[in-house]
């Protein structure tokens, strides 16, 4: 079974995260866009948020000095939809963690087009066309948990087996803050800040996830 793949591991500040948008649209094959159509008209089918529109997708990135810098181009959504090719579409991970150490989990709505029904950790989305990646992590957690982190890190940036490409944020909530759940998730749970303390629902690859970022003391 193909792994992930970690283009780039680091420690950053969220202002130490540089994106430069190229204004040129990605324009995919032929076949990839009849795949992105057929997706949508899946997720319709099902009853699933089947609106269209554009994204971000990796063009190229970089280590320099202590910055990350990152190419972007406008993309369409649809195309992480493609099974087995998502054309490099970026989405960004903001991996949640209480003031005492507890990771937030939420599990998934079963309407959602990704991962319906799956246990995730933190707060996650597209990267909107413009936008820096690293605030994506500040607007994803605000927007699905009603709260603002007191210190956020860009941890890692990571290319999934189905090419997806992930930003990988670290969020450390203040002491005392309180979530409220969104619409896109049907439970939560604050799993312990031991990993091999976490309940059975939690899967290989969050643990994975989880005990790399412990390992970085982060």
């Amino acid at each position: 079974m193909q792994q992930p793949a970690i283009l780039a591991r680091g420690h950053w500040p969220a202002e130490r995260v540089r994106a430069r948008w190229h204004e040129q649209h990605y324009e995919p094959p032929v076949d990839k866009v009849a795949a992105a159509d057929a997706a949508v008209a899946a997720l319709r089918e099902r009853g699933s948020p089947s609106h269209d529109g554009l994204s971000a997708r990796l063009v190229a990135h970089a280590e320099h000095g202590e910055e990350l810098l990152l190419e972007l181009q406008p993309a369409r959504w649809a195309l992480r939809l493609v099974d087995g090719d998502a054309s490099h579409s970026m989405a960004a991970l903001a991996v949640t963690r209480a003031a005492d150490g507890r990771w937030l989990a939420g599990r998934r709505a079963p309407w959602l087009s990704s991962w319906p029904g799956r246990w995730a950790l933190g707060a996650g989305g597209a990267v909107d066309v413009g936008e820096s990646p690293a605030d994506t992590l500040a607007r994803e957690l605000d927007e699905e948990w009603a709260v603002q982190p007191e210190r956020l890190t860009v941890e890692a940036l990571v290319r999934l087996p189905h090419q997806l490409v992930m930003i990988v944020g670290l969020a450390w909530l203040p002491d005392g803050a309180e979530v409220e759940m969104d619409d896109e998730h049907d439970a939560y749970a604050w799993w312990p800040a031991e990993v091999a303390d976490w309940p059975a629902e939690a899967d290989e690859p969050l643990r994975r996830m989880a005990m790399l970022l412990a390992a970085r003391g982060a």
